[in-house]
């Protein structure tokens, strides 16, 4: 039985359709990336499987219950979130936050037991923010943040991950750190991942399967190898590619073309820009 299920799935803003008819099953264990350019609906389309938004059209289900049969609370239980970016009102520290990750678990009028500092210390110490924990968040990089939001998600011990974007402030080290430690959480304990990012070559390397978006509709759905091409490329995102394969992994590899590759130049006309 699939996991996650959506089946027909149509949202609106302000009666402009932003998704629609976007079917597709998720399998305990799989590992989804969802790509696609600005606009496309990728992060509403996270946000409609949480339950945050609901439809206009279809029906999803989370572990075979139609997600509007269950409680918040239960959701919280089986679906953890990563957020893109996270604004963060009150002065709370780095352990405060990943604390939070353990809400779900605690019911009413319960406080954090040992085992719930023993899960947050280990979310912290595989995330590289053990050393962060009395540190404000306010106080932290763009980076040190988004590390902290995945050590929350991590405390949860969720069933689903969803990443929105999840190594958007990250340098390159922790962008790696990143998806092995969520893919070896994906092959060892079965962790379901949905991860939407603007990085083809990451989600090449990285996902079971990908899902290209395009105006809110599935272009295509598939492995890697089938997803990735130089035509479907520009088709969604109207710019010419080459595709070859990465030399260690055999994975796709996409690399964007210039227009003006013999003067090493951009598409866009350099004497336009505003001068500063």
């Amino acid at each position: 039985m699939s996991i996650v299920k959506l089946e027909q799935i149509g949202f609106t803003y302000n009666e402009s359709w932003v998704l629609k008819d976007v079917s597709f099953e998720v399998d305990k264990g799989d590992f989804i990336g969802i790509i696609g350019p600005n606009g496309s609906g990728k992060t509403t389309l996270l946000k409609v499987i949480d339950g945050i938004l609901t439809p206009r059209e279809g029906e999803i289900w989370i572990n075979g219950a139609l997600t509007q049969t269950l409680k918040r609370e239960n959701l919280a239980k089986i679906i953890a979130v990563v957020p893109q970016e996270s604004l963060m009102i009150f002065p709370f520290t780095v352990h405060e936050i990943v604390l939070m990750g353990r809400a779900p678990h605690l019911g009413k009028w319960r406080f954090e037991g040992e085992t719930d500092f023993r899960i947050a210390h280990h979310a912290m110490e595989m995330t590289d923010t053990l050393s962060l924990m009395n540190r404000g968040m306010n106080a932290l990089s763009g980076g040190e943040r988004q590390r902290v939001l995945i050590a929350r998600a991590l405390a949860q011990q969720p069933q689903i991950m969803l990443l929105d974007e999840p190594t958007a402030f990250l340098d390159i080290k922790h962008q790696v750190d990143f998806f092995d430690l969520i893919k070896t959480l994906n092959k060892n304990q079965a962790l379901t991942v949905i991860a939407v990012t603007h990085d083809i070559n990451l989600a090449s390397l990285y996902c079971d399967r990908i899902i290209l978006l395009h105006n809110g509709n599935i272009h295509c759905m598939g492995s890697p190898e089938e997803v990735i091409s130089e035509s479907s490329i520009k088709d969604v995102y109207e710019t010419n590619v080459a595709v070859d394969r990465n030399p260690v992994t055999g994975k796709p590899r996409v690399t964007p073309l210039s227009a003006h590759p013999s003067e090493g130049g951009s598409r866009f006309d350099a004497g336009a820009a505003p001068q500063l």
